[in-house]
């Protein structure tokens, strides 16, 4: 898997961590000694697909270099209810100050995570793999991806320079005989540096999806919003014309209840906002034992 680009994320961190210490933190400074140390055990109360300790790890370290993080479940793998994904032990003030910021990026990472691994666990048996989309929180895009990795669910174009996306509107601008005009258009897409792959979108089968499988060189063909009999059909034009390629990908109005028969209709990749867009935060909190000095 994929590290994570910590690069890419340590100015996010900063800015949450400013936003939520600001000036200081005058409660804890009021309540507790100096000197007091104290251990603390990051407890899950819901079973989830663990993502961002290396990130919990950044933000002790902005709060107190002497704040330790010994992790106990690692990024990808599954946790129980009352498992104990890590525990922090140093300096109780700042562990206290940092407690909102961390639980604020692992609660977030840990639901698009699990959120992912459901759709993959939903689809296990088929060749289908569950992509992402670049519906992602703006800044968190890097997190978000790498959760998604996680969840054991691929990664779709990272940004608009990592491939061309010819969508099912452009093609209706080319008219009704585009197949040409689309010829020309892989052609140059091909010549782009730095363009990693050709998608096309089409949202009919037999109006769009026969033409487009005339032209060389794309790499993936996207099925926007159809219906299973569609997916089959299309499926089918694609086997008895090219073989197992180009690739077909479904996407728009999946969900859960109706992903794995999807992929029952024999596309190769299926594309979830969802998975990103509408992750729900897991429950995660922070269990502290007694301070001492």
């Amino acid at each position: 898997m994929k590290k994570l680009d910590m690069q890419k994320v340590n100015t996010l961190i900063n800015i949450a961590v400013e936003e939520d210490y600001g000036r200081g933190d005058p409660t804890s400074s009021l309540t507790i000694p100096a000197d007091a140390y104290g251990k603390t055990h990051i407890i899950t109360r819901e079973e989830i697909v663990v993502c961002g300790m290396a990130i919990v790890e950044s933000v002790l370290k902005r709060y107190d270099e002497n704040l330790k993080l010994r992790i106990l479940k690692n990024d990808g793998s599954q946790a129980m209810v009352a498992d104990a994904l890590g525990i922090i032990e140093g300096p109780l003030r700042p562990m206290l100050s940092a407690e909102r910021v961390l639980l604020n990026f692992l609660q977030r990472l840990c639901g698009v995570a699990t959120m992912t691994y459901k759709y993959v666990h939903a689809v296990r048996g088929t060749k289908t793999k569950i992509y992402d989309t670049r519906k992602t929180t703006p800044g968190w895009r890097e997190l978000e991806k790498y959760a998604v990795r996680c969840g054991k669910g691929r990664n779709h174009r990272y940004d608009l320079s990592e491939a061309v996306m010819i969508k099912d509107n452009h093609l209706a601008e080319m008219g009704k005989n585009f197949e040409s005009k689309l010829y020309k258009l892989v052609e140059d897409a091909r010549k782009i540096r730095g363009v990693k792959a050709i998608f096309v979108e089409v949202d009919h089968v037999d109006d769009q999806l026969d033409k487009v499988l005339k032209v060389p060189g794309i790499d993936v063909i996207l099925l926007d919003n159809m219906g299973q009999w569609q997916y089959k059909h299309a499926v089918e034009m694609r086997n008895k014309m090219c073989g197992s390629k180009p690739l077909l990908e479904a996407s728009g109005g999946i969900t859960l209840q109706n992903v794995r028969q999807i992929a029952l209709c024999g596309v190769d990749r299926i594309s979830v906002g969802a998975i990103t867009h509408s992750a729900t935060a897991v429950d995660i909190s922070l269990d502290h034992e007694d301070a001492y000095m």
